[in-house]
């Protein structure tokens, strides 16, 4: 997953403080396009496109006590958007869970 997805998908769930990061040099430290993609993410959720990341992390929660480490929108192995959140469970296990993004059904945990 890329830096900037997962940093896109944190703006969104409000991860971000505003000004709590260092300019890179192109004047931006999130990189050049990062405000579209961050666009388009709110977009598609607005839209229906894809559910809330909040809701894909609630239903992780439900389904496995523990903590969200990490989580970004990434393309599928169908072609359609996935949600990849990385879970550290209750129990000390580490598990990604791949979600559809626009249903939310989960497609696939890969623990370790």
């Amino acid at each position: 997953m890329s830096l900037r997805v997962l940093l896109v998908v944190c703006a969104l769930m409000g991860g971000l403080a505003s000004g709590a990061h260092a300019a890179g040099p192109d004047g931006d430290s999130l990189g050049a396009g990062w405000r579209e993609q961050q666009n388009e993410a709110r977009r598609a959720v607005q839209e229906g496109r894809h559910i809330p990341l909040a809701r894909v992390i609630e239903q992780i929660r439900r389904m496995t006590p523990g903590r969200q480490l990490d989580a970004g929108l990434e393309p599928g192995p169908n072609g359609r958007a996935v949600y990849r959140v990385r879970w550290a469970a209750d129990n000390g296990k580490r598990l990604d869970y791949i979600v559809d993004a626009e249903s939310g059904a989960v497609l696939q945990v890969e623990g370790r």
